[in-house]
């Protein structure tokens, strides 16, 4: 029996009875999909948040940032920054003060870059919400890849010495530090419980309408638009799909709470799961409000450069991931 099949029931209990649908109906079918995965989404997304949350709480920027700056690495400082973007929500803290005292606190622009391009694509909410929708194998295959992207990236963005394209503003910033005015070692556990639980409950209340928005989209797709509409432009026998796919993408500005219910409905509707996952990270990834959020400390230069790069990553990926799933 699946550790879901409550959830299972209560979404069939909830359209076939509540709502007096047809099990059969595609009303009944949108509206089973919308509660299952809604509750099954906001109890993976609490879970893992509040579990990435308290070990944050023993990793904070400002120590990573201490302990990335205390020696030399030769490249591994790379994969740290990878890693730690991984517990750090993206969407928690502005980009602008993570990216200033990363720079200024003597980190290279290459390393900093690899965190701000994996936290967005495998952070907190992206594994919790592949855990859900595509379980653990997929979940698996997308965090490692993602890592390594951020990480080659990163690294070839490194070696191209893009610090002169840092904007004005940015290279006269002071050092922002994050959680570095505590005593880390000094607070008890359950103060560093119950401000993970405070974080992950703002991050559930962030993303909450996003979830909402999403798999009301994904239920309506998943009970109304026909399996051969999506097949006929994104199926496996066309090449340029994954290019296609990651366009499409961009100008949907949806985290991870909003577009994971949509790939699950266009994997259902039989979109190669190497497509649906690119254009997942293209969503999540590449947001333009990101990029404009980004341009107080980026010169466009600098954009232009950072997110062709995780354009061509993603791409990459997108044809990797349809290999693998094939």
């Amino acid at each position: 029996m699946s550790i879901w099949y409550p959830l299972e029931q209560f979404a069939d209990w909830m359209a076939f009875q509540v709502f007096s649908l047809g099990e059969t109906t595609r009303m009944g079918e949108a509206v089973r999909f919308f509660v299952y995965d809604t509750l099954k989404i906001f109890i993976l997304l609490f879970t893992i948040a509040l579990i990435m949350g308290v070990i944050n709480e023993y990793f904070p920027v400002e120590k990573v940032r201490q302990y990335l700056t205390a020696r030399r690495w030769y490249g591994a400082d790379y994969l740290i920054a990878a890693l730690f973007g991984t517990i750090t929500p993206f969407c928690s803290c502005s980009s602008v003060p993570l990216f200033i005292g990363f720079v200024r606190g003597g980190i290279p622009l290459g390393v900093t870059l690899a965190f701000l391009i994996s936290s967005p694509l495998v952070d907190t909410v992206v594994i919790a919400m592949l855990l859900g929708v595509f379980g653990a194998k997929v979940t698996l295959i997308y965090v490692i890849s993602g890592i390594l992207a951020a990480v080659v990236a990163g690294y070839l963005l490194g070696k191209m010495k893009l610090e002169k394209y840092l904007s004005p503003w940015a290279l006269k910033a002071t050092n922002t530090l994050i959680h570095g005015a505590q005593n880390q070692e000094q607070v008890r556990f359950s103060v560093r419980f119950t401000r993970a639980f405070n974080e992950t409950m703002n991050i559930v209340r962030s993303v909450g309408l996003y979830v909402f928005i999403g798999v009301g989209v994904g239920a309506v797709i998943h009970g109304f638009v026909p399996v051969d509409f999506f097949e006929t432009y994104l199926n496996v026998n066309n090449l340029i799909a994954v290019p296609v796919a990651v366009v499409v993408a961009v100008p949907l500005y949806a985290n991870a709470a909003g577009i994971l219910p949509i790939a699950q409905v266009l994997v259902d509707k039989g979109i190669p799961l190497g497509v649906v996952l690119a254009f997942m990270m293209a969503a999540v990834g590449l947001s333009i409000p990101s990029a404009i959020m980004l341009k107080k400390a980026m010169t466009g230069r600098l954009i232009a450069i950072f997110y062709g790069t995780i354009t061509a990553s993603i791409i990459i990926l997108g044809y990797v991931y349809t290999w693998i799933f094939s």
